[in-house]
């Protein structure tokens, strides 16, 4: 991630007033964007987004993305250079729960934001936000690539696949690489693991569940303590995205298409062993305990190989699983003893890059 690229850089996000958007943000404010947002009201109570007052640091409008016509009118008016489509249903059990609904926001909305881009016909990157779940799982021990066949078994896995769909048909249509001088627009997908972070209040997520469960002193209930997921702190996901949206403006012929973006297989970590970790930061001596009740299906295993983003966007984790866990749990803590979210928030942003900047 280069900070020049994104002094002044007008970056339209949807999907600004969630946990990944309030971060986004203020990330990008304090790199000297000018950003607009377009997003649903925020999705959870508290949010991150109304504790850090991210409305004041964006131009933020509240609308959904499957309004076209309004869409169309903000993108339109507003001429980004980089657009981040962010806005998801994102909860494997909520997909369950509501699986229209679902579809209708990963599927319809993604075309309908590329659709806008189209109509505003403003040269801009696009980077597809979807996620590590897009590929067909079939239990392997190893990771991911990015040719590997897409695919999911439950609602918001296959409708994330979808939206890998649209995003190759949009591109293949109306952004064809071999007419890019003409039209200027160039998308990438952009493929991350399980984010987390502080300010994260997502209902049926780890992270908000066990800092509740630690909050009031109970052990949270896992579903599946020995899952393994590729875990990474939001930070190291959004360099990801940032770091693909200046590819993309670089040199589109080669960073089109789909890249992933998680921590290394020695970095990867059970639910169990999370929750271990961040209950040692807690003083919580029995942190969890088995659920007895039958669930919708989760995968169990996923891994992600990002050697493409390693090779040429010389992208990397800058935070260790260990570092961002702790970080984790120092925001929650700070939060719990009076500490403003926003400057909290800001805090980690300052550490971070410097923790970038200073990388060989």
């Amino acid at each position: 991630m280069n900070p020049d690229f994104w002094r002044d850089r007008r970056v339209f996000i949807t999907g600004h007033t969630g946990f990944k958007g309030s971060w986004v943000c203020m990330l990008l404010h304090r790199l000297g964007a000018n950003v607009a947002g377009y997003a649903l009201e925020p999705p959870t109570q508290p949010s991150l987004f109304a504790l850090a007052r991210v409305h004041e640091l964006v131009d933020s409008t509240i609308g959904d993305i499957r309004d076209l016509d309004a869409l169309t009118r903000r993108l339109t008016a507003f001429k980004p250079d980089v657009v981040l489509h962010m806005a998801a249903q994102s909860v494997v059990l909520a997909s369950y729960d509501d699986p229209v609904e679902n579809y209708s926001t990963n599927v319809v909305g993604t075309a309908s934001v590329l659709e806008a881009v189209r109509r505003a016909g403003h040269p801009c990157s696009v980077v597809n936000v979807t996620t590590d779940k897009c590929y067909e799982n079939r239990g392997w021990v190893w990771g991911y690539r990015e040719t590997d066949t897409l695919g999911g078994r439950d609602p918001y896995s296959n409708s994330k696949a979808c939206a890998e769909l649209v995003g190759q048909s949009f591109r293949d249509s109306f952004f064809p690489l071999d007419k890019w001088d003409e039209h200027r627009i160039a998308i990438a997908s952009a493929r991350a693991g399980n984010v987390i972070g502080g300010g994260d209040w997502t209902a049926r997520q780890l992270i908000p569940e066990l800092i509740a469960a630690f909050t009031t002193g109970k052990p949270v209930v896992l579903r599946h303590p020995g899952a393994i997921r590729p875990w990474q702190h939001v930070l190291d996901c959004l360099n990801g995205y940032l770091t693909l949206a200046e590819g993309l403006a670089r040199d589109p012929q080669t960073f089109s298409g789909g890249w992933n973006f998680g921590p290394s297989d020695v970095e990867s970590r059970t639910v169990a062993e999370v929750v271990e970790a961040l209950a040692q930061h807690w003083g919580v001596a029995e942190p969890w305990i088995r659920d007895t009740v039958t669930h919708a299906h989760e995968e169990r295993q996923l891994r992600l190989d990002v050697t493409k983003a390693a090779e040429l966007l010389d992208w990397r984790g800058d935070l260790s699983i260990d570092v961002a866990l702790e970080w984790v749990a120092r925001w929650y803590l700070d939060l719990r003893n009076g500490r403003d979210a926003r400057e909290l928030s800001l805090a980690q942003v300052d550490a971070y890059l410097q923790t970038a900047s200073a990388r060989p």
